[in-house]
């Protein structure tokens, strides 16, 4: 490079300083728009009339009846998903097959299908007028506006997470050291716990916590088979409209900021494990 062409040339990220000024202040207005500004009148709201209205309306029986509805069905799809996600990204990343690609498509499925439509299709499918939905509701286990339903419905949606999450670390890490453990005489099941799981714990944990935080919040999906009983089938995201539809708003934001705790800690959790194990993250990457 000649004399004139260095000194005309400069770093991509070098820039003046009030370019670099003007960008973290439009970062920062825009987080304080679309982020901050929503959590803090979530909580103003909820607290609008003191802490004792605020907590005595969580302690209202339907307010209950959704933390408990909400935490259960977390309890069943995020375990749930775990398992189909870890046994989907091995499948496309351990074997070669004609349909990858198309199995692939169907997994990012959820991103691009509307929640309440996949709501209408587990409807249709195992509503009382269906001939599945009709021979289960006759034995008496019905799947829509009951618990199965919405876990369903919660499972169709946050399905992706955890599979999307793993799929591109193990592509990256190969299988040579699985290869070498079997040829050592080692088991399938023995090379996936001391192996395989060792390598992608992180990238499991962060498909977790996010399925976990989506499958809390999931409102469309859930709203269209779970009928919205009141105290029964309603979770916290549609008890929180029906109680802002109705004029209550310090229950309605009171159970508002209930679940944004809930995803804050999701991601305190995660923020904190990524500072304490940055180093044992940054080698797992690598390799």
């Amino acid at each position: 490079m000649s004399d004139a062409a260095e000194r005309n040339w400069r770093s991509a990220t070098d820039e003046t300083p009030l370019v670099r000024g003007g960008l973290i202040l439009f970062a920062v207005a825009g987080i304080a728009l679309l982020v901050a500004a929503p959590l803090l009148t979530v909580f103003a709201e909820a607290f609008a009339k003191g802490w004792f209205a605020a907590l005595k309306s969580l302690g209202n029986p339907d307010a209950l009846s959704a933390i408990r509805l909400t935490l259960t069905i977390a309890a069943f799809s995020v375990p749930l998903n775990a398992a189909f996600g870890i046994a989907a990204a091995w499948f496309i990343t351990r074997f070669d097959f004609r349909g990858k690609a198309f199995l692939i498509t169907l997994i990012d499925l959820p991103f691009s299908v509307s929640p309440v439509v996949a709501g209408l299709c587990i409807v249709l499918m195992f509503g009382a007028n269906s001939a599945i939905g009709g021979w289960l509701v006759a034995q008496g286990y019905p799947i829509v506006f009951a618990l199965p339903g919405i876990v369903l419905a919660t499972m169709f949606v946050t399905f992706p997470f955890v599979a999307r999450e793993l799929i591109p670390v193990m592509i990256e890490q190969g299988c040579k050291e699985e290869e070498a453990a079997l040829t050592l005489g080692a088991s399938g099941w023995r090379v996936f716990v001391t192996v395989t799981l060792p390598k992608i714990r992180w990238a499991l944990l962060y498909g977790v916590l996010l399925c976990n935080a989506r499958a809390m919040g999931e409102f469309g999906a859930v709203a269209v088979v779970s009928g919205k009983i009141r105290g029964q089938t309603a979770t916290m995201p549609i008890t929180i409209e029906m109680l802002y539809n109705e004029y209550l708003s310090v229950a309605a934001f009171s159970l508002a900021g209930l679940l944004t705790a809930l995803a804050l800690v999701t991601l305190l959790v995660k923020t904190v494990l990524e500072l304490r194990h940055a180093d044992e993250i940054a080698a797992t990457h690598r390799h």
